[in-house]
């Protein structure tokens, strides 16, 4: 098998003290912060600690039987979203439960911050949800809404990692949360179980600007792991792109 390549050359992200600093506080500009520099301070040595070297993941345990790397230390973040995803797979195949639909708003806009007023699309999906339920469905509603009027619900974006290799794509996605580089409140471990438990879904949409909106393109982009992602991130140790590589030379199922 020929050695792998990986290809390397944008130019350097990493951040000065000063300016890691900088950023930081810029959070905190509200006057209720002011009589509190001190322990900002501590706060900001701590996270500039976990940034300079690099703790994306600082909780962790050992993989465990069942990955091809018993040893390897796993996010513990990753397991639980795992393990929700295994049981909304339970309930998806289990016979005696309701089939369920998973009702999609697909718009930004909300009564709960700009423009102070609800969507159409909203309208829609309420109008639609009775419909289901006199069908004998269990209907699950996704208000990506929520995304812009609601503290801590983030999609960060799709890193495409399957473009270097598909067994760097791990399902569930582990490319968040990222502590270090405050990558968190990732809103997808969520997101995830009500799709695997779906049996029908239904996306109802504005088009903005002639394209999907912005929060409905990103969890399309980050449902890619959930069609062919590596279950065992123990087998590329992470995010390591030549094992991920002489993976899926050796011939990737």
């Amino acid at each position: 098998m020929a050695p792998t390549d990986v290809r390397k050359g944008m130019p350097p992200v990493k951040l000065s003290r000063e300016e890691f600093e900088r950023r930081y506080r810029n959070r905190f500009k509200d006057p209720a912060f002011k009589p509190l520099q001190r322990e900002l301070d501590t706060i900001i040595a701590a996270a500039w600690d976990g940034y300079s070297n690099s703790r994306k993941a600082p909780i962790t345990r050992k993989a465990g039987p069942g990955f091809s790397d018993p040893d390897y230390d796993i996010a513990v973040d990753w397991l639980e979203a795992r393990e929700a995803i295994l049981a909304a797979q339970r309930r998806h195949d289990d016979t005696g439960k309701t089939p369920r639909i998973l009702l999609i708003n697909g718009a930004s806009r909300s009564e709960h911050t700009c423009p102070a007023e609800m969507s159409k699309t909203w309208r829609l999906v309420k109008l639609a949800e009775p419909i289901f339920h006199d069908q004998g469905f269990a209907v699950d509603i996704l208000d990506l809404s929520r995304l812009a009027s609601e503290f801590g619900k983030k999609i960060h974006p799709c890193k495409t990692c399957v473009s270097t290799a598909m067994p760097l794509c791990h399902w569930p996605c582990s490319c968040y949360p990222n502590y270090s580089l405050d990558q968190t409140d990732d809103w997808m471990n969520e997101i995830y179980p009500l799709w695997v438990a779906a049996h029908g879904v239904m996306i109802v949409t504005p088009v903005n600007w002639y394209h999907a909106p912005a929060g409905l393109k990103a969890m399309m982009d980050r449902l890619v792991c959930a069609d062919g992602g590596n279950p065992d991130p123990s087998s590329t140790h992470g995010k390591k792109a030549e094992e991920a590589k002489a993976l899926e030379l050796n011939g990737w199922p």
